[in-house]
């Protein structure tokens, strides 16, 4: 994300860890925290930089894991944190197969990486994940088109711990401003819509067995 035209990167580019893009990062996170809804700022490996507290309790009841934690990379929360479908509704389709497509697309363009090979590992220690992401993954593509995978503009469920929002819709807005460009990352906000329905019998779902169902291949 947020990537000049061609791969091309700035020699001037200065990156996240640099005085001047930590002092941006803390001036923007006051910015951020301004904002009611659930938001935070990633890299292009989708490190979590920047969160705010609305995105902080969105999560909250999220457990522990080594590596998967939703303020920590986020696209590993998506994926392998056995919590995720207890917030992300209809986890598989809308989340997802969405931050897999991403993740191919970023992986072909900076396959060098080595967060990035790391995570692609892990995709392929998991039978099911590793098949919907060769097979199930180019097929939804082809069914769904293509726009069906952005993540700005998407609406997607959420079930929110808070009762007032409860089982809803968020529309993602992404949004970049020019320096964040510069330090290659994004902002992801998610704005919450009135619930749009009651759970029929639980609150909210339990802990899901696998990370993935089966994605079915074409015929």
């Amino acid at each position: 994300m947020g990537f000049q035209a061609e791969g091309q990167r700035p020699a001037s580019r200065p990156g996240p860890g640099t005085p001047e893009a930590q002092a941006y990062l803390r001036d923007y996170a006051a910015l951020l925290e301004a904002s009611p809804f659930p938001s935070l700022v990633l890299d292009h490996r989708w490190d979590v930089l920047l969160t705010n507290t609305a995105f902080r309790t969105l999560f909250q009841d999220v457990e522990p894991h080594p590596t998967a934690l939703p303020a920590d990379n986020f696209l590993r929360f998506v994926l392998f944190h056995p919590d995720a479908a207890t917030v992300l509704g209809d986890h598989e389709s809308s989340w997802c197969l969405p931050m897999l497509a991403h993740f191919a697309d970023t992986v072909e363009r900076h396959g060098h990486d080595h967060e990035l090979q790391a995570i692609r590992r892990d995709i392929a220690q998991d039978p099911i994940m590793e098949a919907a992401y060769r097979h199930g993954l180019p097929h939804w593509l082809r069914t769904v088109g293509a726009r069906a995978a952005e993540h700005d503009g998407a609406v997607r469920p959420l079930l929110h711990p808070d009762p007032r929002w409860g089982v809803t819709d968020c529309r993602i807005v992404v949004e970049t401003t020019g320096t964040l460009q510069d330090m290659g990352c994004t902002r992801l906000t998610l704005v919450l819509r009135e619930s749009r329905r009651r759970p029929a019998r639980h609150q909210r779902p339990h802990r899901a067995a696998s990370h993935l169902r089966v994605v079915h291949a074409a015929d």
